[in-house]
């Protein structure tokens, strides 16, 4: 499974608890600064790819998808992916299929088959939530060590895939 997600300066805001008939101040630095985090996960071991860039462009689509087959090298990849414009990309389509990357896509608008994206909003909600961003560099780092920090198995429960309702069950 494939996916991407974008950390902003603007921290997600889900809960926060202040003392009763005080507001909660959350500083916002303004500026409109973002990562992007490709992530590829196997929904057999839960191994992980992480992958940090400035843009979600089909360029970053194929670097990532040249990360995931060396970090996969001699296995048979079937990456199950959304239809985003970079996935859409002939260009990036041509390079999956030259590399040995098999593509299935995802139904429109069906977030919910996707485990990375079960494990992103885990994730954003452990680090990034409701906290005073540093710096934008500093904010994707911290989201990709607590998701690198997590054991395989917890990655796996966190994204849904040890669930007995897991759609692409064994």
């Amino acid at each position: 499974m494939l996916d991407e997600i974008i950390i902003t300066e603007t921290p997600p805001l889900y809960s926060g608890y202040s003392r009763i008939g005080a507001q909660r101040s959350i500083p916002i630095t303004g500026s409109r600064a973002k990562r992007i985090v490709h992530g590829a996960i196997n929904i057999y071991t839960g191994d992980l790819a992480l992958f940090i860039t400035h843009d979600w462009d089909q360029y970053s689509h194929r670097a990532f998808l040249k990360m995931v087959r060396s970090q996969w090298r001699g296995w048979a990849i079937v990456l199950f992916q959304d239809r985003g414009a970079p996935h859409k990309a002939f260009a990036s389509q041509v390079y999956a299929a030259e590399i040995g990357i098999e593509v299935r896509w995802l139904p429109r608008a069906t977030p919910e088959l996707n485990a990375m994206d079960h494990l992103w909003r885990h994730s954003k909600a452990a680090t990034l939530a409701n906290c005073p961003i540093r710096s934008i560099d500093d904010s994707a780092m911290a989201f990709c060590e607590h998701i690198i920090a997590l054991s395989p198995t917890e990655r796996l429960r966190q994204a849904g895939a040890l669930s007995d309702d897991f759609w692409l069950a064994r």
